[in-house]
């Protein structure tokens, strides 16, 4: 006899598996984490301007990554992981283009 979580994780129901609430409870604890972290260094002014926007780009990017793994479920699907791979590239591209962005403005005030 099987219960239906016995079918979860042997494969034979549905394509996903069940989620612990640890995993959500951990994805909610880092996702405070770091707007805790965000909020005090722009609270504080801590840096200067410049390393403060690449800093805040890269915890942004921490917290996009923390959302799409623990609440939206990215690794999990029937199909090739393309889908994953795809949101990772588009994060990278992402990054780049704001921190070129932010290269340029900077270089911008040095000209002149």
């Amino acid at each position: 006899m099987s219960t239906s979580t016995d079918k979860l994780t042997q494969g034979n129901g549905p394509s996903h598996a069940k989620h612990r609430s640890g995993q959500y409870v951990l994805g909610y604890l880092l996702s405070l984490v770091l707007t805790a972290i965000s909020f005090a260094l722009a609270l504080t002014h801590a840096m200067h301007v410049a390393p403060l926007m690449i800093v805040m780009t890269i915890l942004a990017g921490f917290q996009i990554v923390v959302q799409l793994f623990f609440f939206m479920h990215v690794t999990e699907g029937d199909g090739p992981p393309y889908h994953s791979l795809a949101l990772i590239l588009g994060l990278i591209f992402t990054f780049a283009i704001a921190l070129m962005s932010v290269w340029i403005m900077g270089f911008g005030s040095q000209v002149s």
